[in-house]
């Protein structure tokens, strides 16, 4: 089957937005199996998307639109598209309902023009809005299939899986394939050196597509099978997962959905281990990754950012000798800094990053990107120097991604 994409908006068009539905909605309709032919951005112009979507279905089997059913005048995809096959617009009571209620219950301001996002043409069978108000549609013309989302990223995503991609497998059964698929997220590690780890594996011989996804400060690799029943695609991508795994396990911090700071938390709740955290180059970020876990507070006590050489002595008892002789981005700083947290803290565990970000600040000794990482537990100190080559907030994010994950290893090493 030949699936569409059409992004709608002015926003997109001007460059004001980034589009990132188009890569994710082409990204789930190659794991399912479906070709993607064509792609199209245009603005909010009820010509201008006529225009697109008979240009697509000449190429396509079905399309999926994102953007343009909010309730403001700009807002024209529903009433284009009715336009454009002759249809009357219709409005949904139930609907509406609904989306008043949505109003009500945050004690949100009622305009008129909200009601027409329960609008829709004649014909056309509603998709549930799960986390918003403008609720999508499909519709078939003419044996073709027009799957609409509204274009906010996080309502869209919910909404392609649970509405669209289950309508187009009703749609279009004989291109029904039984489809498995594993994510595994690495750190640490180059493309091309996955890619060279991975060259004698011949997963692609297999019959396993393969494709490397870099999203910083990660690699994910995402392995696809495709197979006539569940039970083969299940048992191939088993041995395809094996297969990656033996040769960049050291690599590999989590797979699907999981997060670095998800399994960090996971194993320090597991074990029952308290930590607190001081930060310098990263300026809380490690903290607040952690703390975007739920249920954090079991094993968080305290974080603290000692930006200054000042809040480095008066707060974590690193001595201002210290700080002369080595200075504030050194390893005998790194592991002071871990101690003296960890003491002030009274936890388990203490974690520091101290650093150079940039653009500023480096040296011919310490360059723009030089880290520190240290881990205390009380018995011994690790710390380990990074030479990041990016950008500041590229240092910062890979910076805490280091910090993590010298915290995952340590967890995992006292778990075995």
């Amino acid at each position: 089957m030949r699936v569409g994409i059409l992004t709608i908006g002015n926003e997109l068009i001007s460059g004001r937005t980034q589009d990132t539905n188009t890569s994710h909605v082409a990204r789930e309709l190659n794991i399912q199996g479906w070709q993607v032919p064509i792609l199209m951005s245009v603005d909010d112009d009820e010509a201008a998307i006529k225009t697109a979507l008979d240009h697509i279905l000449t190429q396509a089997d079905a399309v999926i639109v994102t953007g343009g059913l909010g309730p403001t005048t700009d807002d024209k995809t529903t009433e284009a598209i009715a336009r454009a096959y002759g249809l009357k617009l219709y409005r949904d009571e139930a609907i509406l309902a609904k989306i008043k209620a949505i109003f009500d219950r945050y004690g949100l301001y009622w305009a008129p023009n909200n009601a027409k996002q329960a609008d829709f043409p004649e014909g056309a069978e509603p998709i549930v809005n799960p986390v918003g108000t403008a609720w999508g549609f499909s519709l078939n013309v003419q044996g073709k299939l027009i799957a609409v989302l509204p274009g906010v990223p996080a309502e869209m995503k919910r909404m392609l899986s649970q509405g669209v991609l289950p309508v187009l497998r009703r749609t279009f059964p004989e291109a029904a394939q039984a489809v498995a698929t594993r994510t595994l997220k690495l750190s640490g590690i180059s493309e091309a050196e996955v890619d060279q780890r991975l060259a004698d594996a011949d997963l692609e011989g297999q019959g396993v597509a393969v494709g490397f996804y870099p999203h910083f400060p990660e690699i994910r690799v995402v392995l696809t099978v495709r197979k006539a029943t569940d039970a083969e695609a299940q048992a191939l991508l088993k041995s395809a997962v094996a297969q990656v795994i033996s040769r960049l396990e050291h690599h590999i911090f989590a797979y699907d959905q999981e997060t670095l700071e998800g399994t960090v938390a996971a194993l320090l709740t597991e074990r029952k281990l308290t930590l607190s955290i001081a930060e310098s180059c990263t300026g809380g970020l490690v903290t607040d990754r952690l703390t975007d876990i739920s249920g954090s507070s079991v094993f968080l006590e305290r974080s603290a950012v000692t930006y200054s050489n000042l809040a480095k002595t008066e707060l974590l008892g690193v001595p201002e000798e210290t700080l002369r002789e080595y200075g504030a981005v050194s390893e005998p700083t790194a592991r002071l800094m871990a101690e003296g947290v960890r003491k002030l803290g009274h936890t388990d565990l203490g974690l520091s990053t101290t650093g150079v970000a940039g653009p500023t600040g480096g040296s011919e000794q310490k360059p723009v990107g030089t880290v520190f990482v240290a881990l205390a537990d009380g018995r011994e100190t690790i710390c380990r120097k990074y030479l990041f080559r990016w950008e500041r907030r590229r240092v910062k994010v890979a910076a805490s991604q280091a910090a993590l994950t010298m915290l995952k290893r340590y967890l995992i090493s006292i778990l075995e």
